[in-house]
């Protein structure tokens, strides 16, 4: 009985075949939502009664249960959102559809709008749904699930856990932005709900947001502390932060309460990789395989600790079938990029390509798709912005400070090599890549994108950048920031820090771009998942840079070519140590030996000595790089 009253085969037919038809009637006549611009109200409703006039005849005589009725109605909501309809309209067009269906005629309307959404389920029906949605994620049909906990929400707008599963189903679904706000809705009707703090987070940390992700981890952890998952994504949050040390107290932690925990030690592994431990990482990872032996973090972690080898073609054997194994979209993308690095290393280009490809593919669907118009806006208004007469003008509060060394460039383009090298001086520290700046133009973009540093908005960022500093080392003379994205802001960091020293990473464009694709980077650098993508952003990258190179006085910026660096080693670290003002000290030839944590990408290749295979790694890919090629003329 219950499965015949489940079947809405017919109303999820009826409901497509419903939006269909209104969207062919209706053409190019679709008025504007409430909520558009325009004082469309009288349009609006006669509108509205046309199409319940259309309901009325099509749909009313198939007296369908409430169960179907809501299927309908959210087969009519997808099926128009999927032909572009304006979202604010579709939810007024459902909003009629769900109340016109739940009244008892059309006189209904009235009645069903001042109750918010009409009759709600049954607590038998909601029963039946509820059960019906858990047992589809548990087969991993999220589809359904969604469908599911959609029609929960439709009837019961406040039903917290069905709005959690609608979450956790359109993140399944790589649905993130309405994810996100699913699960915020979930905590607004119910803010001591750990599970719903904690998938907020997950979808935070998925799109790349990871400071975000914190506060969310640590409000599940206060309501219930002895979450162990919440636990263990705050140390992946805060790994991703580069804050190493409590991510190993937060995986110890866990560890400590489950000792069998896969993820934590994984998580543990990753922390003491990027300390240069890779005996210590690589014996956790083989403890996670003992214990699930299919584990994709663990065995796709494995690859990344030294330069793999023919002999190791079982690690390439398990991995194909781990990765054909029907695991989570963000488990393949780790083990692609991870069997991409091992083709590389053994030579095998062709598939090593094609693995990477299928990673960026699977990347992609977290991402925000990269803006090329938006991306070309903001590098003119930095342009017209920070002009050379502009950037010779001293603004009020300027710091006098020469401890700030600001490493940048392109990524992969070999910033982590040189924060190693002065790091490894005795009166230098290397912070790694401080988000300082790029919060700052965040908070203040309206300003800094126009260039006005007025009041004391310059001296505030002056202080506050010291104390971040003072905050890694209170005794170095120099403190190295080596965030690639500073490269945007160097007009905006000397005139706050006009004895700061400046270097700039010259790679070649192409070698720095395919290192990027081949690179697993956070969703938020959506540049980076596609090639033409990447073209792009380097080009308009290198025509920032050019005006900085014109516009900033003499003796501020320092290029270092990476290829001449790795072929003339001594000559360019001379050259680099005098530049920031630093005595020779021979221990900057032996950076490789420097024990310091290094959190970025660069981890392994910063603890070996200089090598010069990097350099034209490109021309090992060149049939399948073609939005690549065009960068040849493009690197100065």
């Amino acid at each position: 009985m219950l499965l015949k009253w489940l079947d809405a085969r017919e109303a999820t037919a009826a409901g497509a075949a419903l939006a269909d038809d209104f969207y062919l009637q209706s053409g190019s006549r679709l008025p504007r939502s409430r909520a558009s611009e325009g004082g469309q109200e009288p349009e609006l409703q006669k509108f509205l009664q046309r199409f319940l006039q259309r309901v009325d005849q099509a749909v009313q005589p198939l007296k369908l249960n409430i169960f179907k009725r809501a299927k309908l109605a959210n087969s009519f909501k997808w099926r128009l959102l999927e032909k572009g309809v304006e979202r604010d309209l579709v939810d007024e067009l459902t909003r009629a559809l769900v109340t016109r269906l739940t009244g008892v005629g059309p006189g209904a309307a009235a009645a069903g709008r001042a109750s918010g959404s009409g009759r709600r389920a049954s607590a038998r029906d909601a029963q039946a749904l509820h059960a019906r949605a858990k047992e589809a994620l548990g087969r991993r049909d999220f589809a359904v699930a969604r469908e599911c906990f959609q029609d929960l929400a439709n009837h019961d707008p406040r039903d917290a856990v069905a709005r959690h599963g609608l979450g956790t189903a359109l993140a399944q679904l790589g649905r993130y932005r309405e994810a996100e706000e699913e699960f915020r809705r979930a905590i607004g009707l119910r803010p001591g709900f750990p599970e719903a703090h904690l998938n907020l987070a997950g979808v935070l940390q998925s799109t790349g947001r990871y400071e975000e992700s914190e506060d969310p981890l640590r409000r599940a952890l206060k309501v219930k502390p002895a979450y162990l998952e919440a636990r263990v994504s705050l140390g992946m949050s805060l790994l991703m932060l580069g804050r190493t040390r409590e991510a190993r107290d937060s995986y110890e932690k866990a560890l400590r309460a489950a000792p069998r925990n896969t993820q934590a030690l994984v998580g543990l592994g990753q922390v003491e990789a990027l300390e240069g431990q890779f005996a210590k990482a690589e014996a956790a990872y083989r403890q996670a395989l003992e214990i699930e032996p299919g584990s994709p973090g663990a065995h796709a972690a494995l690859v990344w600790l030294r330069r793999m080898t023919a002999s190791d073609d079982t690690w390439l054997k398990r991995a194909e079938e781990i990765a054909a194994a029907g695991i989570a979209p963000i488990d393949e993308t780790n083990l692609r990029f991870a069997i991409g690095k091992y083709c590389d290393d053994v030579g095998d280009y062709p598939r090593a390509f094609r693995n990477y490809q299928r990673a960026n593919d699977l990347q992609k669907l977290r991402a925000i798709p990269y803006d090329r118009v938006a991306h070309q806006r903001y590098v003119s208004d930095l342009i017209a912005a920070y002009t050379p007469e502009a950037l010779a003008r001293p603004i009020e509060g300027a710091s006098d400070s020469a401890r700030p060394v600001l490493v940048t460039g392109m990524p992969r383009s070999g910033t982590s090599l040189v924060e190693q090298i002065i790091a490894s001086h005795p009166s230098a520290y290397g912070a790694g890549e401080l988000r300082f700046w790029t919060e700052a133009v965040s908070k203040h973009e309206t300003a800094l994108r126009q260039g006005r540093l007025e009041g004391s908005l310059g001296g505030k960022l002056a202080a506050s950048y010291l104390r971040v500093l003072g905050e890694h080392s209170k005794q170095a003379l120099r403190v190295v920031d080596k965030a690639p994205i500073n490269a945007d802001y160097l007009g905006i960091i000397h005139l706050v820090f006009p004895k700061a020293r400046l270097i700039y990473m010259r790679r070649d464009p192409i070698d720095t771009c395919l290192s990027c694709y081949f690179q697993q980077f956070s969703p938020g650098m959506n540049f980076a998942m596609d090639l033409a993508d990447l073209a792009h952003y380097y080009r308009e990258h290198n025509r920032l840079v050019a005006h900085w190179r014109a516009s900033l006085p003499p003796g501020t910026l320092l290029e270092v070519p990476y290829a001449e660096l790795v072929s003339e080693q001594e000559q360019w670290t001379r050259r680099i140590l005098e530049f920031v003002g630093l005595p020779w000290d021979h221990r900057t030839l032996e950076f490789h030996k420097t024990e310091r944590p290094v959190t970025t990408a660069s981890v392994w290749q910063v603890r070996q000595k200089m090598y010069r295979s990097s350099v034209e790694r490109w021309r090992h890919y060149e049939k399948f790089i073609g939005p690549l090629k065009s960068l040849a003329d493009s690197s100065g």
